[in-house]
């Protein structure tokens, strides 16, 4: 266990891609323990041995899709028109928007790369500061892997072995609380005087195709949610039929992709995918490694300290959730730690879905931690500011989204009550 810890920090910190620091610290223990290599390949290959893994490639596929068939623009201008013309009323239609498109994308890199690129710049010419709207986006870009359909909450299904159903049913209320979060921080601004009147509008004559191409994109995620949840099909599944519903939308419905850009989408969908594997790959082997190295002895002893404490742990749990994701994005770290913590949470008389979403949800803030948060390299890149500026304005909307982890923790129905409704 030292010496995986030693190497993984070391890769780590030499700027190593994130798999290849996992696979190769995995390594080295397997060296010094002198221990079989082909250990290696036989963990990698059950790591990836699972069913429920193959969704994740077609639920990539329909987000390149959707992100990349116009749909991000469409849902912008549908936002503008539930908003109204009130006064902060783009920075409303950021909180909106972002949790509308969370719904269709299921990552926050595809959110922050969509929405960033045109809020930022219009909220600027309004008059908010590039900070401000940099900081919204990328808080509101969070809610991403939350609301369903998630690329994370499949990953974590497959190692954890739970229902994708559930997860997804469980991430829907959380992924609300955040977008609820945000928008109270907005709605305490413009208190104060200190957010611009909108100029966004739609005009009169286009707001009934507004209003049908914006329902019309938020058929998908209610789609996979009620065809998964009735029993039309599995959530593998619903996978296959959103990425065939995303491509229709966008080639026929909407005409915004062509040949090339649908071959284009597709081998974006397919180098994500890779990376994401053998990111599972490595991080199998590094469990294998942990476990054999005593792991479960360190687990039992936690046990005892927070013994019939099960709300303490948890707090806990974020407490170091929070710190591991100042150094680890949320996928490698939900990896690492769902085969660990969640057994220990059973124990504990902790339910699996309000564990594994204040495990999720505490983790991907980690998208918006500095130093390595990647969230935040994008939306400074966009905005053209340093993370020092982003930071002060993005810190309140961080607090804001961890007073909504706290309540999670608090109120285990907000994550278990959808998932309870479909029985065990």
């Amino acid at each position: 266990m030292t010496v995986v810890s030693i190497a993984l920090a070391l890769l780590l910190l030499s700027g190593l891609p994130i798999a290849f620091a996992f696979g190769l610290s995995a390594a080295v223990a397997l060296w010094h323990e002198d221990l079989p290599m082909l250990n290696m390949a036989t963990k990698m290959f059950a790591g990836l041995d699972s069913f429920v893994l193959l969704a994740a490639p077609f639920y990539i596929a329909a987000g390149v899709l959707m992100s990349r068939g116009g749909i991000a623009s469409r849902l912008i201008r549908f936002s503008t028109l539930l908003v109204g013309k009130v006064r902060g009323g783009t920075a409303y239609a950021v909180v909106v928007c972002s949790m509308m498109f969370s719904s269709i994308s299921g990552t926050a890199i595809a959110d922050i790369s969509a929405l960033g690129h045109i809020f930022i710049k219009a909220m600027a010419r309004e008059g908010y500061s590039r900070a401000f709207a940099a900081a919204l986006v990328a808080a509101g870009s969070i809610i991403g892997p939350i609301i369903p359909p998630s690329v994370i909450m499949v990953l974590y299904a497959a190692v954890a072995n739970l229902s994708v159903l559930k997860l997804f049913l469980a991430g829907i209320v959380p992924g609300l609380l955040l977008g609820l979060a945000c928008g109270l921080v907005v709605f305490v601004k413009g208190l104060r005087g200190q957010l611009p009147p909108t100029s966004l509008e739609i005009p009169l004559q286009e707001r009934r195709s507004t209003r049908n191409q914006g329902l019309l994109v938020l058929t998908l995620p209610g789609f996979i949610i009620y065809g998964t949840t009735s029993g039309m099909f599995t959530p593998t599944e619903a996978g296959g039929i959103g990425a065939a519903y995303a491509l229709f939308l966008a080639v026929f419905v909407f005409r915004e992709l062509g040949l090339q850009q649908v071959l284009e989408c597709f081998r974006a969908a397919a180098r994500l995918t890779a990376g994401l594997f053998l990111l599972i790959a490595a991080v199998e082997v590094v469990n294998y490694v942990l476990i054999i190295g005593g792991i479960e002895d360190g687990v039992g002893d936690l046990l005892k300290v927070f013994e019939g404490q099960p709300v303490l742990f948890m707090l806990a749990c974020v407490v170091a959730f929070l710190v591991i994701g100042l150094a680890l994005e949320a996928g490698p770290a939900l990896l690492l730690l769902a085969p660990v913590l969640l057994p220990l949470a059973r124990q504990m008389g902790i339910d699996d879905m309000h564990f594994s979403m204040v495990m999720i949800v505490s983790c991907t803030m980690g998208l918006i931690s500095p130093p390595v948060g990647i969230v935040l390299f994008v939306a400074c890149r966009i905005g053209e500011i340093t993370l020092t500026v982003l930071w002060r304005e993005l810190r309140w909307l961080f607090l804001a989204q961890i007073g909504v982890i706290v309540l999670i923790v608090l109120v285990p129905p907000l994550s278990t009550g959808l998932p309870s409704l479909i029985g065990r």
